[in-house]
């Protein structure tokens, strides 16, 4: 009986096994843009996702039994631009910027939700830099070399600067960045082998899905969109990201390969936001209006389609910061003027938090967030949401 018990369940898992790895074309998915797509989130902020009964879910597809991240046994990945050299290998928590302890973008959620929607094997690639352009860094080669403006000349003039230098400089960064992306890309897939170790050459491999999540710098940048937070002051963003597509896909050779276009959305909606953000409103609005808008193009009407990330934005986690942050102002100006020590600060700092906030809200505050708002307040409860966003919205594309 114990024999017979064994093979039982030795049959059983193989039949699992294969019915979950073999059959169907690995799935392969790009994951390309700058620092969020990278993620800053820390795996310490993973713990307060219990605190949130939406993400509470999430976390348990995260860790195992001891809260430890768990490893992904049908879900591989390439990742480079978030250390110095290429990280491969099962998908676990750690492929965020190195550094600084272990930290993890969309990629940690994407893959643990693709695959089980899909259930087949996936594979990641992830080509993510920080603090990089689609106006320059990942410039399509279609869109031609970066032009400046009629100002940004007129300004280096003025500054005495050799302007066709800066011409001949720009012209030459432009599509840095994508060429990087495209050549990493073609090289997972000239040997995937490297990068999944069991993976047959004769079940091949399917692109299935890209991703893009990218924005900051090209949003932040008034040279290069100088009418920015007027109506169509960002036009040309929505330009090139359309030739970006266009782009991807001729040199993939997939002409309708699903793109998914993770629109910004730090600080949340703008419908939402505060008075004291109301003068950014225009700006991130119209930037983020920009972002979406080729999937409404007729081209792309039925294969590229945009996320809004601002659903995911931790409103509640934003409005304890303040609160802290008006009496951190208070004391800083104390200690500055030398009112109060640096041990003065710290205890009134502590008694501010304990009378001022409920043990939740001060575990949301203290433990939820690891970063700056430009990146998500580097909270797993926002990046891990929009990870399972983006790969519900590729793997629909794809049906």
């Amino acid at each position: 009986m114990k024999n017979k018990l064994s093979l039982s369940a030795v049959a059983f898992f193989l039949l699992v096994a294969c019915s979950t790895t073999r059959g169907a074309p690995l799935k392969v998915f790009i994951l390309s843009g700058q620092s969020n797509m990278q993620g800053h989130a820390s795996v310490t902020t993973l713990p307060s996702m219990r605190l949130d009964p939406e993400t509470a879910s999430i976390l348990e597809e995260m860790v195992d039994e001891q809260g430890a991240p768990v490893i992904c046994e049908h879900v591989w990945i390439s990742s480079i631009g978030s250390s110095e050299e290429e990280r491969v290998g099962k998908l676990t928590a750690g492929f965020g910027p190195a550094g600084r302890g272990e930290k993890i973008g969309p990629e940690f959620t994407f893959g643990i939700y693709a695959q089980k929607l899909l259930k087949e094997p996936v594979l990641i690639i992830k080509t993510a830099w920080g603090g990089k352009s689609i106006n320059t860094d990942f410039r399509p080669p279609s869109a031609g070399p970066y032009e400046y403006g009629e100002k940004q000349i007129e300004s280096m003039k003025s500054r005495g600067k050799d302007v066709e230098k800066a011409r001949a400089d720009r012209a030459a960064a432009s599509g840095h960045y994508y060429r990087l992306m495209m050549e990493h890309v073609k090289k997972v897939l000239g040997d995937i082998k490297r990068v999944v170790p069991g993976y047959d050459p004769e079940q091949g491999y399917e692109l299935a899905g890209f991703v893009w999540f990218q924005g900051w710098n090209d949003m932040v940048d008034s040279g290069t969109y100088p009418q920015r937070g007027q109506p169509g002051g960002y036009d040309a963003y929505s330009t090139v990201l359309a030739d970006f597509i266009r782009d991807v896909r001729k040199d993939l050779e997939t002409p309708d390969l699903p793109f998914v276009i993770g629109v910004m959305g730090v600080n949340g909606p703008t419908s939402l936001y505060t008075p004291d953000m109301k003068r950014y409103l225009s700006i991130h609005q119209g930037f983020r209006d920009a972002m979406a808008a080729p999937a409404a193009l007729p081209e792309f009407k039925e294969n590229v389609t945009a996320v809004l990330t601002e659903k995911y934005w931790d409103n509640r986690v934003t409005a304890l910061r303040k609160k802290e942050k008006g009496k951190k102002d208070e004391l800083n100006r104390q200690l500055k003027s030398k009112q109060i020590t640096r041990d003065a600060y710290n205890k009134a700092l502590e008694e501010f938090r304990t009378q001022s906030f409920s043990e939740e809200e001060l575990e949301l505050l203290t433990e939820s967030t690891s970063n700056a708002e430009y990146h998500y307040m580097g909270s797993a409860r926002i990046m891990s949401q929009i990870g399972k966003a983006f790969a519900e919205a590729a793997v629909a594309l794809g049906k």
